[in-house]
């Protein structure tokens, strides 16, 4: 049977000290030994459905056609659907766990054209429990569509507008400010805000940003900064800056905005007008001389 895809990419919350991700691809080479296997991230925090669905939507423009593994499954071994679901007419399929993690990337590939439950205990493995979907039921599900088995024959079809879809915040104005929320931490210490450029209004060079509730152990801090275009123009202050997924994140040159300020995923920051507009700050005449 000709290959249909020749690709799995490959997202999970299983880290790597444990074998999972070793035996998931074991068993997609054993099955459709043709493919290659691109690992996206094993990193997801655990159990973290909505951390997983942004990241694969924040992958999904760059992934090549062919088949996306993705599981964070909190849900497994329940009554929770497993669907294989197409896009751009066959262009490629999303495996994985129907609790919203698939839901964003599948609406930035253009929307579902089929979708179905993995039933068929023909394109499964037999497994003495129901614990490890991955392995069991998604892994052979993908490597099956890549030797060209169709959609239809590994289950019955779902309504694709039937899924579930996920939750993602969206920002809100608020007595002239924008209320927003951190979606996301790199490794660097920069955070993502779920704003984009187009939800700010014109407030010049320099933007105030709230932090903190009166309930934090902080209390309340607001700090000014400065819109700039990358990282090294920040200077010593605080960032907005917008990045390479076309955010705004909040960001310090060469150190964690995310540690020294306190942010995390799901913290609320308040932007709002700056009393410096114009980005240039308050200068202080020093005069340098001997001291006394």
């Amino acid at each position: 049977m000709p290959a249909r895809y020749d690709t799995i990419s490959f997202l999970t919350d299983y880290g790597t000290r444990d074998e999972f991700v070793g035996v998931v691809r074991s068993v997609i080479r054993d099955i459709a030994p043709h493919v290659t296997v691109v690992d996206l991230t094993h990193e997801v925090p655990a159990f973290d459905v909505r951390a997983g669905a942004l990241t694969l939507a924040r992958c999904v423009s760059y992934l090549p056609e062919g088949v996306v593994l993705a599981v964070v499954d909190p849900g497994v071994a329940t009554d929770r659907r497993a669907v294989a679901v197409e896009v751009g007419e066959g262009a490629g399929v999303f495996v994985g766990p129907d609790n919203g993690l698939l839901a964003p990337a599948v609406a930035l590939a253009g929307g579902a054209t089929r979708a179905v439950e993995l039933t068929s205990r023909e394109h499964r493995l037999d497994a003495p429990g129901g614990t490890f979907a991955g392995r069991d039921v998604f892994a052979p599900a993908a490597a099956h569509l890549c030797n060209g088995v169709d959609l239809a024959e590994l289950g019955p079809a779902v309504d694709p507008h039937l899924l579930v879809p996920a939750t993602i915040p969206l920002p809100r104005d608020e007595d002239g400010a924008v209320v927003a929320e951190v979606l996301w931490v790199d490794r660097f210490g920069n955070c993502q805000l779920n704003v984009g450029p187009d939800d700010l209004p014109d407030w010049g060079a320099t933007v105030r940003l709230r932090l903190g509730s009166p309930s934090d152990p902080g209390g309340v801090r607001v700090r000014s900064a400065t819109r700039a275009t990358s990282f090294a123009g920040i200077g010593g202050g605080i960032g907005l800056v917008l990045d390479s997924y076309g955010m705004l994140a909040v960001c310090l040159d060469r150190r964690s905005a995310a540690d020294e300020l306190g942010l995390d995923v799901g913290d609320l920051v308040v932007l709002g007008p700056s009393d410096d507009p114009s980005g240039t700050g308050t200068t202080t005449a020093v005069t340098l001389g001997p001291t006394r």
